[in-house]
């Protein structure tokens, strides 16, 4: 698994040498919205999950419009995929969940938190990511989950570190638990069939995993934290330093764009349609996250301590302040 990590850091290392020598396409810091009442075209690396709906909603109230902000989203399997493409500047800003950004903060990879993205919503049992199991597994709690399989979309990330919190807490061996990668929308398939003995899923997966009989037995966001800032919008430092009006422009949008999902939760279930495919029923009963305006900087501590604990950060510690305030 170390062996993963340093071969990541090789990759997005290599990314910001290129971004910084290459040619002017590649570096540039991306279009600026400030110029009278041109609109620019902004480019934001996403995971198609039930997380990134007020960034939809948004666009389609729009609040980034109104900034002189076109949106274009392009998917990715996870935050830790989306970071070299904002580093490199394939898009300007991304979503990537809070873990994936520490581990290329203490990598030397120039990345900085612009505005928030998803939270636990802190129920357990209950919660926008849980671990699924089939209906007649002999798994019964996370305890049970030591010497199983699980699938997570990225290894050695935010999924497998709070899937092993849940097994501490629940009196297992965390050390015991078989991580394998799989995305998210493959993984209801994965479980049913046999190919995992548990799946940690986010939604729409969860509610689509839990209609062939799956049922819940960890929602590890929550048992590591309540309030847990789970992901999080960011841009390249480049940006930042050279764009900063385009990163106002945006970070004031997806501010606007959180609110609205959090009092109108039933159009942020609407605008799933546009981004994923889901039947309406599976729109109308699967979980929503929380979107509060700002991260919870202490639930990123306990990650962050978590984290360096699985090893995941080598010898450094993450900045929390530097990268998120």
């Amino acid at each position: 698994m170390q062996r993963r990590i340093l071969g990541l850091a090789a990759v997005l290392i290599t990314i910001v040498g290129a971004a910084g020598c290459g040619s002017s396409d590649s570096g540039s810091s991306g279009p600026s919205a400030s110029s009278g009442d041109k609109t620019a075209t902004v480019k934001v690396g996403i995971i198609p999950i039930v997380d990134v709906a007020p960034l939809y909603l948004g666009q389609k109230k729009g609040f980034f419009d109104s900034r002189g902000i076109k949106l274009e989203m392009v998917s990715a399997q996870g935050g830790a995929a989306i970071i070299p493409g904002v580093v490199s500047g394939q898009f300007q800003f991304g979503f990537s969940n809070t873990t994936s950004l520490m581990i290329a903060q203490v990598k030397g990879v120039p990345v900085k938190s612009v505005a928030n993205g998803a939270a636990s919503n802190g129920k357990v049992g209950g919660d926008v990511t849980g671990v699924a199991v089939k209906q007649d597994s002999s798994i019964k709690s996370a305890k049970d989950l030591a010497g199983r399989t699980v699938a997570v979309n990225t290894l050695q990330n935010i999924g497998d570190t709070t899937v092993r919190e849940s097994v501490r807490q629940a009196g297992g061996d965390p050390s015991k638990v078989k991580f394998v990668e799989i995305p998210f929308d493959q993984m209801p398939a994965a479980l049913d069939g046999g190919r995992v003995d548990a799946a940690w899923m986010g939604e729409p997966a969860m509610t689509i995993a839990k209609g062939q009989g799956a049922r819940v037995v960890a929602s590890p966001f929550a048992e590591t934290d309540p309030k847990l800032t789970v992901a999080t919008y960011f841009t390249s430092t480049q940006v930042q330093q050279q764009n900063p009006d385009l990163v106002k422009k945006f970070t004031e949008a997806m501010a606007e764009s959180l609110q609205y999902a959090s009092d109108h939760p039933d159009e942020a279930r609407q605008i799933l349609a546009t981004y994923t495919k889901i039947s309406g029923d599976v729109q109308q009963k699967l979980t929503l996250p929380s979107w509060p305006a700002s991260v919870d900087m202490a639930s990123l501590q306990k990650l962050a301590s978590l984290s360096e604990k699985d090893g995941l950060f080598g010898d450094k510690k993450p900045d929390l302040d530097a990268l998120f305030k």
